[in-house]
This record gives structure tokens, C-alpha cells and sequence, in this order.
């Protein structure tokens, strides 16, 4: 039996895991860091500590973890004003699941873009609670970002699903004891260990109806 449904974010209702990579990406190499390949799936999941600690540690930028921080949620913040990525049937999909069960959100954005990118979108209204990975211990694939928006529900973890399309954002469901649906991202695909910790995987928002949620 599920009482309620945690969404992610970033991959899952807007379409940003490429765009978090563009302005990383071009923050790193105006300041002179060191970007890879592998940076940007590397801090999926990750809160904004971790990131920005990973930029400054990894990539190598001299800036203080928190300034890099702040710089890329500022360009971020312009980026959602200029257009929010939002994906198609994102809100149809929202609006489908809130009308049955409390709906929360557990997200590994900074609040300000939490909050805008609801905002933008016109789905605030439809989210119980929100939570951010900057407002817990740590971020996914730890399960605190679940365990906190389940606790603010009210529900108890193993009767809670979460929509998640990452590979650390499946752990850290799994972890957390919700049951976890998963829409793959299709710029970073999760891997197949992660894969099979899924109740169900679908293909798009359009499949995710109430019955893919009981099943």
C-alpha cells in the first residue's frame, strides 16, 4: 500500500542534468579548472556543499567552495528565468498523482532553484512538502533527502514511492526504504545495478499514472 509519492526534480520534472553540466562546465573553465568527462555525473545527486567542495577540491577552481556555489545557482537562477526546461507532461503527471495521494518533493537543488523552478512551472500548489539536499546531513545517494520528506509527509518510508530517473538518486531512495519508480535520464542514463534496486521502470512522464504507481 503507498500513502504518498516523493518526486525528484533535476531529469525527472525538468529537464536541467545537461544544463547543470554547461554552466559547471563553463564556470570551470573561465576560472582555470580542470573539467573532465566524468565531473558532471560525478555530482549528480550531490548536495550543494558536496558539489562545490568537489569543484573546488577535483576540478581545481582556487575559489572558496561557497562562492562557487553561489555563482552557479546565479547563472542557474538566469537560465530557469530565461526558460524553464520543463519536460512535457510534467505537469499532467503531477496533477494526475496529487489527486490521489500527498505529493512531496526531495531534490538535490539549492533551495532558491527548488523553489523558482515550482514557481515557473505553476506546480507549487500540487507539493506537500520540499525538501533540499542542502537542508540535511547529506546528499544522495544517502537516503536523508528521502527520509526527511517522508517524515514531513507523515508517512512511513516503505509506504512512500519515489520517481527518481538517476543512479544515485535510486540509491538513495532504495536506501531510505521507498519503493522506487524510475524513469531513465536519457543524457546520463543510471546504471544497471542501480536499475534493478526499481520497483518499476517506465519510459516517460505519460506512463507514470496512479496504476504504475500501486503496482
Amino acid at each position: 500500500m503507498i500513502d504518498a509519492v516523493v518526486f525528484d526534480l533535476d531529469g525527472v520534472l525538468i529537464d536541467t542534468e545537461q544544463l547543470w553540466g554547461a554552466v559547471r562546465e563553463e564556470l570551470a573553465r573561465e576560472l582555470g579548472g580542470r573539467w573532465s568527462e566524468h565531473a558532471q555525473a560525478d555530482m549528480m545527486g550531490m548536495s550543494s556543499p558536496e558539489w562545490s567542495r568537489y569543484m573546488h577540491e577535483v576540478v581545481g577552481l582556487r575559489e572558496p567552495p561557497e562562492q562557487i556555489a553561489d555563482e552557479v545557482v546565479r547563472r542557474m537562477e538566469a537560465r530557469y528565468r530565461e526558460q524553464l526546461p520543463l519536460i512535457p507532461g510534467a505537469r499532467e503527471a503531477v496533477q494526475r498523482l496529487a489527486a490521489r495521494w500527498p505529493i512531496g518533493l526531495a531534490s538535490s537543488s539549492n533551495r532558491p532553484l527548488i523553489d523558482l523552478a515550482l514557481e515557473l512551472s505553476g506546480l507549487a500548489s500540487f507539493f506537500a512538502v520540499t525538501v533540499s539536499s542542502e537542508e540535511v546531513a547529506r546528499g544522495k545517494p544517502a537516503p536523508d533527502v528521502y527520509l526527511e520528506a517522508v517524515r514531513r509527509l507523515g508517512v512511513a518510508p516503505e509506504r512512500a514511492a519515489a520517481v527518481e530517473d538517476s543512479s544515485n538518486g535510486i540509491r538513495g531512495a532504495h536506501s531510505a526504504g521507498l519503493r522506487v519508480v524510475v524513469i531513465p535520464n536519457a543524457h546520463f542514463p543510471p546504471d544497471e545495478d542501480a536499475l534493478a534496486l526499481a520497483e518499476v521502470v517506465i519510459d516517460s512522464l505519460a506512463d507514470l499514472t496512479p496504476d504504475a504507481i500501486a503496482r
